[in-house]
């Protein structure tokens, strides 16, 4: 049935792989010139910069900076990829304490080379590994459940109840699940998943963008809120029925938007978010 639109831009957040051409700088001054409430800064983002000064630059210019994107991977068949995986997510979770950001998206990974089953298992084990790390630098991590097609290399965390699983096997305030409409919308069981993770607490974001049909990349062809078949408005009212208070994250991958005017996107995104979102 969903809910009622929204009226302005304080809770809407970009990613800055949204507007991928954009150095971070000018991602932040754009958004800023919008009305943009947050941003969520893509660890390619940082490189060749000081985290503390990005982050410095971003509250000063009065976004808030809702996340990090991202951490994970875990799952390797190899020994050493695995451990390499965790000393990079050890350095993901420092990059966040020196941004300031509450939280740490967690992409968790998956080795075609191996069962699913065990992929799950050193993702758990991986995320037991830093959680230590991230309780002390108050960083949450944040699992991300991505659409089965990416089950193969990319995540085999492919719905909200197995995130939720391991949110309980964890044990931890500081372990949280995302909800991106992208990966999850397909699933007959969302509803309760979010109303589990509500009740659990663990709700740690909210990610936008839509499903385009026919999709001609299955990674680099989201669609802007409104363009595809995806219930945004009805998703959205489960988690803020939910106890969601937090941003609406814009995250699109798009070589067509990429190739286009960003500025002309920004002002597209802005008008889908108030009209679809």
């Amino acid at each position: 049935m969903g809910i009622e639109p929204l009226q302005d831009y304080s809770r809407l957040c970009i990613h800055t792989m949204t507007t991928r051409p954009w150095a971070v700088e000018e991602a932040v001054a754009k958004y800023v010139a919008a009305g943009v409430g947050g941003i969520t800064i893509w660890r390619e983002a940082l490189e060749g910069r000081s985290p503390e000064a990005v982050g410095r630059m971003a509250r000063d210019a009065g976004l808030t900076i809702v996340s990090l994107c991202r951490g994970g991977f875990f799952a390797h068949s190899r020994e050493e990829a695995r451990r390499q995986a965790i000393d990079e997510n050890r350095r993901a979770i420092d990059e966040a304490a020196a941004l300031e950001t509450p939280l740490l998206v967690i992409v968790c990974g998956a080795d075609p080379d191996q069962s699913l089953e065990t992929s799950r298992k050193q993702i758990r084990d991986g995320l037991g590994a830093i959680l230590p790390q991230a309780e002390e630098a108050g960083v949450r991590l944040g699992i991300e459940p991505l659409h089965p097609m990416y089950a193969d290399d990319r995540s085999a965390i492919t719905t909200l109840k197995q995130a939720n699983d391991m949110c309980a096997e964890l044990q931890s305030d500081l372990v949280g699940v995302i909800v991106d409409v992208y990966h999850l919308w397909w699933d007959p069981d969302l509803e309760g998943e979010i109303r589990r993770a509500g009740r659990e607490g663990s709700l740690a974001a909210f990610h936008i963008c839509d499903w385009k049909t026919p999709t001609t990349d299955l990674l680099l062809d989201r669609g802007l809120m409104g363009e595809g078949c995806i219930p945004i408005r009805t998703i959205r009212g489960w988690v803020e029925d939910n106890g969601f208070t937090g941003f609406h994250e814009v995250e699109i991958f798009s070589k067509t938007y990429w190739e286009s005017d960003q500025d002309e996107f920004l002002r597209q995104i802005m008008a889908a978010y108030l009209n679809h979102s």
